[in-house]
This record gives C-alpha cells, structure tokens and sequence, in this order.
C-alpha cells in the first residue's frame, strides 16, 4: 500500500482523528473536535472541512486550530462534504434536510441552492430513521455535470457545475419504495458516482439494487438485483471495473465486498460476509481502497491484491475519511 507519503484524517462520532502509515501500519497521532459528532470531512489545498451534526468546521493543515465555518448554512446537520474536482475553492455540503449549499471561497461562506429545498417540500422527501425530510448524502463531479444523491428522493443532476439542480430526468422524485418505473432509478439513492472518462457514465447504489445509466441519468438499469447497498468504487481506468458493497438489508446482514471486471454481469466475493455490518462508504488514497463500514471500523486493500483487511482497530465510529499529502 503505497500510503507511507500520506496523512489521513477520520470524521468519527467523537472528533477528527489524524493517522499516518509507518512502515506499514497506520497509527493515530491527533484528536480534534472532541465531542463533536463528524459525519463528513474533506480536505485539500492545505484545509480541512468536517461537517459535524451542528454546522462545519474549518482547520488549515497542520495549525491544530479549528473554527466554525457555517456561515450561511441554513441546515446545519452536514451529511456529506465534497469539493469540486476541477475548480479550486468550489464546495459542497449536502445537508439533512435534503438541501445542497456551495461555498466558492473554500467554507468561508455558503449559499443555498433553493431548487433543492422546493423539490424536497414539492415532493415529499423522508427518511425512515429520522424526522428530517430526507437528506442528501453524495456528490459526483465531470466537468460541468454533476450529480447529487437523495434518500429517501431522487438522483439529481446539474449542467452548470453544480450552481443549480434539478432533477435527473429517469428519476421521478417520488419517494417511494418499492419497483421504480421503467428505465428509472429507485429513489432510495445512497451515493452517487461518475466515470472520470465520460460525463453520462453514472453509477447509484440504492435501497433496491445497484443501477447505473449510460446517457447522463435519462435512463437507468439494475446491475445488480435484490440489493440494499450504499457503496461502490470505479475503476478510472476501465469503467468494467467496479468494487460493490451490497447486503441484504439496511441492518447490514450479509454484508460484503464484491467485484465485477464486465460491467456487472458478473460478480465475484473478495471480503465478508459479515453479519451486521457493510460498507458505507469506499474512499481510495494512492493505490489503497479504504472501506468506512456501518459498524464504524475501517478495513483497507491494495488495489494490485484486492486483499482486505481490518486497519486502525483502536478508531471507533468512523463516518468518513479524507487525505492529504504529506508535505
């Protein structure tokens, strides 16, 4: 795992936790926004955002000191932070509420994008765990398109770089559960993801399978059935090449990690399965895959084995992870 040049840094249910690799093994070395419950964090030109159950906070690298950075976020509960792969000091935070917020000048300040709250009132939009009215918890960025995911809602989709938003034209925004209607995504969208070869290669874990769409989200297909998943990682090289991580209910029974090299015609178990525990989230840093599970533990492969094992046991509640070069 070539990960020895890299600091990674943990979004938990109690603070940002910093580990480094030496030697192989990764060990904790910091602990920040003690008591803060972290459920996002991303970082990039020397900052680091965590969106926390109660607004953001803004640390620059290696200053150990940490602000409130929340100016303008009018729903303060942060289910996901994203930043825009091309643009420098362009951000996003996903809220629940299901709202979307951008700041342009790195968290400084945020500005609601207020189509997304009217199709949240509009249509409905929920959440069987909480009374919030769905929440918005992936991001996908190429180029000018852009793709947001809604649970329980929608997929939706921006031509403009992810300044407005409107729906993803195969999602109907209803959120219902259950067979969605022909060529449409299932509105319990998990994560969203977009080949970094062509912006119209959309991927969406869900509730009811795994779909994926080859024309921008006008029209989608199950890659893989009889599903609740919330995870999968692309191969940038070879969009054949997907790493999933289904179980058999929101529980986490059965989880596991499975594989496909044809497109999800075919799939193969490389880890699990675990009885009450799946993947949340993958997050890749050199040529190591990480997976954030529902337990809130960590296990990690390197992409040239793919074998996978547990990693920094002594961190619990895990809920993210970003990482940043070590200068």
């Amino acid at each position: 795992m070539e990960t020895d040049s890299m600091e990674l840094f943990l979004a938990t249910r109690n603070g940002v936790v910093t580990a480094v690799n030496e030697n192989g093994r990764w060990r904790t070395t910091d602990l920040a926004l003690d008591g803060h419950v972290v459920t996002s964090i991303i970082a990039r030109e020397g900052v680091i955002l965590a969106g926390t159950t109660d607004g953001i906070y803004r640390s620059a690298y290696k200053s150990g000191v940490w602000s409130e950075a929340s100016d303008g976020l009018l729903l303060r509960h942060v289910r996901r932070l994203a930043f825009h792969p091309d643009v420098s000091d362009l951000e996003f935070a996903g809220t629940e509420p299901a709202g979307i917020f951008v700041s342009r000048d790195g968290g400084g300040r945020w500005q609601e994008c207020p189509e997304v709250s009217a199709l949240r009132e509009q249509f409905g939009w929920w959440l069987p765990y909480s009374p919030g009215a769905g929440c918005v918890r992936g991001f996908a960025f190429h180029g000018q398109r852009a793709y947001a995911a809604v649970e329980v809602g929608a997929a939706l989709r921006s031509d403009d770089g992810g300044i407005t938003w409107a729906l993803a034209p195969g999602s109907d925004g209803q959120p219902r559960f259950g067979e969605p209607a022909a060529n449409h995504v299932h509105p319990d969208v998990h994560s969203i993801e977009v080949h970094p070869g062509h912006a119209d290669r959309v991927l969406a874990p869900t509730g009811g399978g795994f779909y994926g769409s080859a024309d921008g989200g006008r029209t989608w297909r199950k890659l893989y059935d009889d599903c609740y998943v919330r995870a999968v990682w692309l191969d940038p090289a070879d969009p054949n090449h997907m790493i999933l991580g289904p179980s058999n209910g929101p529980d986490g029974s059965q989880g596991r990690i499975e594989e496909t090299g044809d497109g999800g015609k075919t799939w193969q178990l490389l880890a699990g399965p675990w009885s009450f525990n799946m993947v949340e989230r993958f997050a890749q840093v050199d040529r190591t895959l990480f997976a954030v599970m529902s337990g809130g533990g960590l296990y990690a492969a390197s992409l040239d084995t793919l074998s996978w094992e547990p990693v920094l046991a002594d961190v619990t509640g895990v809920n993210d992870l970003a990482s940043m070069a070590v200068p």
